[in-house]
């Protein structure tokens, strides 16, 4: 990846046998499975592995050149200090603006432009979720026929609302969390909400004076098929106004995306991720949005983060992100290093600064506008840090709860994540993932690896799918109809 690396990747599928020679390298000492490293020289013990030209770990024993350098081989490196960092050093633009792209969305009354048209049906307490489902259910096979274009029902169901320390400090996470996904543009600014009645989280907690309130608990609901005609009659009136939404013309600077990789392997940032970050960049050109995030998988970058700060105050909020997660961590007694999973280091990924290398490429070259804590939404446009867990469930929730429209997921080693409340378009970084996985990878980056394409003609083929998804373009999730359950980031104490 770097004239500096003293190690190299093996992207042949499935790996190489002993004895085969790299060329202009060293002779396999071992067998090396695909996507895993190997010493290009010999490396004693202690000696610094390096990839990205970064120092990823130190040889845990000695490595003759040729040797397979994985996670039982390395010594994870000190995590970065949070201070003396270089700040706005590197904060130029990635290029010259991108004009006249535009894709078809749905306006609201706010400004803001969704890219799908969906009746979503939030709740205060997982309490009343078993009504909700059933509610929905009935809502998509005997209402939803009658208006052609809404697109769909979703339920925002959750684990939170009661059992709670609802005054915790923490507590503001999950509750505005809840509060800004309502809000996302694809649901058209109207939302309708189902309580229990005796629930911590109340409804006018989320603050959100244009919803529709069915609760449960009122009298005037004498029996089960009481609630679920009073939840279908106030759907009916919201999908009779979303049934009037038309996608109309919009330019690319009211787009929003949110980026993220899951099951990620050692391609994931050489092939996927970089052609990612690429299309990132031309979105941000033409005066869109683009949300990173993942913190422990950025922590071992921060450096490379405040030199992209776009102000002081921008890199100051990313060291505050990045030390409230430390602390968090510390109270649970984890450190970064559980990041990393057993699929991560079986796609040759030995330990979180691997991985996190990998990682923060996605987000390109451009400057760092802004900052978001856990559950906020984005007021700025440009590239955008949205603090989150990297966890898959958890950061696609709290970047649908930023306003995200549209997710673009890198993945090597494969996942079926997806979200029904937003088209996300699933990257394979390996052509062999795409070919066994035919279904449900839109994008095959594998052939940045083979040769065939170049991360910027890959990045622009990406954009390109962007635009066309928001514009109604099915992912293949849609067309199968799966999808994940929202996750809430609650760290404050469950009583």
């Amino acid at each position: 990846m770097h004239p500096a690396d003293n190690v190299a990747i093996v992207a042949n599928d499935f790996g190489l046998e002993a004895g085969t020679r790299i060329p202009s390298g060293p002779r396999l000492r071992e067998r090396v499975p695909q996507g895993h490293k190997v010493a290009l020289q010999d490396l004693a013990q202690g000696d610094p592995v390096r990839r990205y030209d970064v120092v990823i770990g130190h040889a845990a024993e000695d490595l003759p050149a040729g040797s397979w350098v994985n996670e039982r081989r390395l010594h994870l490196p000190q995590a970065p200090g949070l201070d003396a960092l270089p700040v706005c050093t590197r904060n130029a633009p990635a290029g010259p603006p991108v004009e006249g792209r535009t894709f078809d969305g749905y306006r609201n009354a706010d400004g803001s432009v969704g890219t799908r048209n969906l009746l979503a049906v939030t709740t205060t307490v997982q309490c009343v979720s078993g009504v909700v489902e059933h509610a929905v259910r009935r809502i998509r096979d005997e209402l939803l026929p009658r208006f052609p274009n809404v697109d769909g029902v979703v339920a925002l169901e959750h684990i939170f609302g009661c059992g709670v320390a609802i005054e915790a400090v923490d507590a503001a996470i999950p509750i505005r969390t809840l509060a800004n996904i309502a809000r996302n543009p694809n649901f058209g600014g109207r939302a309708l909400i189902v309580s229990l009645g005796c629930e911590k989280l109340q409804p006018e907690r989320l603050n959100l004076p244009d919803a529709g309130l069915v609760t449960l608990q009122d009298p005037a609901h004498i029996g089960f098929e009481a609630m679920i005609t009073a939840i279908m009659a106030e759907a009916e009136t919201h999908l009779a106004a979303l049934d009037r939404r038309r996608r109309t013309p919009c330019p690319v600077s009211d787009l929003v995306l949110g980026v993220q990789c899951g099951g990620s392997d050692a391609f994931s940032g050489v092939t996927a991720n970089p052609a990612l970050g690429h299309a990132s960049d031309l979105i941000v050109r033409a005066g869109g949005t683009v949300m990173f995030s993942e913190v422990t998988e950025v922590r071992d970058g921060i450096a490379q983060l405040t030199a992209r700060a776009a102000t002081p105050e921008v890199a100051q909020a990313l060291i505050d992100q990045m030390a409230w997660y430390d602390a968090y961590l510390a109270r649970g007694a984890v450190d970064r290093s559980a990041n990393t999973t057993p699929g991560n280091k079986a796609g040759g990924l030995s330990n979180i600064v691997e991985k996190a290398m990998g990682s923060i490429v996605k987000s390109g070259r451009s400057p760092i506008s802004g900052v978001l804590a856990p559950g906020e939404r984005a007021a700025g446009k440009g590239l955008l840090y949205a603090a989150t867990p990297a966890s898959d469930f958890v950061c696609g929730t709290l970047q649908l709860a930023a306003g995200a429209t549209i997710h673009a997921f890198t993945t090597g080693r494969g996942t079926p994540y997806s979200l029904e409340a937003m088209p996300v378009i699933k990257i394979a970084t390996r052509t062999e993932l795409a070919r066994r996985w035919h279904d449900l990878m839109d994008i095959d980056a594998g052939p940045i690896a083979s040769g065939a394409r170049s991360i910027e003609q890959m990045g622009e083929e990406m954009f390109e799918h962007i635009l066309a998804v928001a514009s109604g373009a099915p992912t293949w999730a849609e067309r199968h109809r799966i999808g994940n359950a929202l996750a809430l980031f609650n760290p404050a104490p469950v009583t």
